[in-house]
């Protein structure tokens, strides 16, 4: 086996760490102060914007998208390890490469399922990060996990479509530049398959009836730069039939499409965020005192430590197989192992994360290191995209059928 990367990605790879130190990191504290000083926390600083200008400058830019017309044409192997390389700032990197979800899956459903002129009319100016984007399923009266149970409904009416519905935690809706959203509803209710009921429609922020309600807080975070995570109602809101995407009952297998690569930038950017919680434990370790020695002269801490660095190695080799198994047998062949890296790795890097705050004491829990945040973003993807238990079932009675 060869474990090295190929030429193609240590050349990104390098470029990217130098991108991330130059620019990214200094930028951090900048953008906080920016933001601070902005008449809504919803507004972007101007400081992504330069660092956007900048990453497209050296061609960082659209990395996730593997089709070539679009994107950078990487495979899921070689854009993991620069999804991680964000990872060590995720409130910011990501941004600014144009590589933030949910932007990234609905860039992704555009290109594999759009037409001709929802491509133009939407795809493009993602593309070009001209604008944002939000992907509405989460409802709050049903375990939205289960998408057979989404309740808001899209209703045939002439030339048009009629949505009703009431969604919530929906990433993105707060920023002003999220232009449009996609949204998963039923179309067919008393469908015979369960899993042909439900459509995507793509439906204009300003469409009379869509009101943008409330920002959801996660842990007492509203996630600003990434838009927030919002409460948005449909109210009888009116769009034409031809803002479906793909065809009626597709909307389940299009969000299965769109789940299997959006989990390993997750979980990639997630390693990476534990590398920066590595980082700053040692970092606390060597610089702090407690009862007459450095931290680092503990034998809890060296076991953290040793701990966290065994566990992110295991996560990393565990992604990378899966990434290289969507790559050559594709995201059906490989779905134990999506599912298998959605469960061992937000788990993993909560309990890193938890160990470098309680390192950190005080400081910890503050806005003054980012481990807080980062603990909160760790912790709430072991509910988004599906909760560990969903997976862990489906996962476990893959693993049966082989006994039965």
């Amino acid at each position: 086996m060869d474990f090295a990367f190929d030429a193609r990605t240590e050349e990104l790879r390098a470029k990217l760490l130098a991108f991330m130190d130059e620019h990214v990191h200094p930028a951090e504290a900048v953008a906080e102060e920016q933001r601070a000083a902005l008449d809504s926390p919803w507004l972007t600083p101007a400081v992504v914007g330069e660092l956007k200008a900048e990453a497209r400058r050296q061609g960082l830019w659209n990395l996730f998208l593997p089709d070539e017309e679009y994107g950078a044409g990487l495979t899921n192997l070689q854009y993991a390890p620069l999804a991680e390389i964000t990872g060590h700032s995720p409130q910011l990197a990501p941004t600014a490469l144009n590589c933030a979800a949910p932007d990234t899956g609905n860039m992704e459903v555009l290109a594999q399922f759009g037409d001709e002129r929802q491509r133009k009319q939407w795809l493009e100016p993602l593309l070009a990060g001209e604008i944002r984007s939000a992907f509405a399923m989460t409802e709050p009266e049903v375990a939205s996990s289960d998408a057979t149970n989404i309740e808001t409904r899209i209703e045939h009416d002439g030339d048009d479509y009629v949505i009703t519905g009431r969604k919530w935690y929906i990433s993105g809706a707060m920023n002003p530049d999220c232009k449009i959203f996609i949204v998963m509803g039923k179309t067919d209710p008393d469908g015979a398959d369960v899993r042909r009921q439900q459509s995507m429609v793509l439906v204009p922020r300003d469409t009379p009836g869509v009101e943008v309600r409330r920002a959801m807080r996660v842990y007492g975070y509203e996630d600003h730069y990434h838009g927030g995570h919002a409460e948005v109602v449909f109210d009888r809101a009116r769009v034409p039939v031809s803002n479906l995407i793909g065809e009626e009952g597709g909307g389940f297998a299009i969000a299965q499409a769109r789940l299997g690569p959006g989990r390993i930038h997750h979980c990639m950017r997630l390693i990476g965020m534990a590398e920066r919680g590595i980082e700053l434990m040692c970092r606390r370790a060597v610089d702090r005192t407690a009862f007459g020695k450095a931290l680092a002269q503990q034998g809890q801490v060296h076991e953290w430590i040793a701990d966290a660095r065994v566990a992110v190695e295991q996560l990393r080799l565990l992604v990378l197989k899966t990434a290289w198994l969507m790559d050559t047998v594709g995201n059906r062949e490989a779905h134990t192992e999506i599912q298998a890296i959605k469960i061992a790795t937000p788990r993993t890097v909560v309990q890193i994360l938890d160990r470098a705050v309680q390192l950190h004491g005080a400081g910890g829990v503050s806005q003054d290191f980012p481990l807080a945040e980062l603990w909160a973003a760790a912790r709430t993807l072991q509910l988004a995209d599906g909760p560990d238990e969903v997976h862990q079932r489906s996962l476990a009675r893959r693993e049966l059928k082989r006994y039965v």
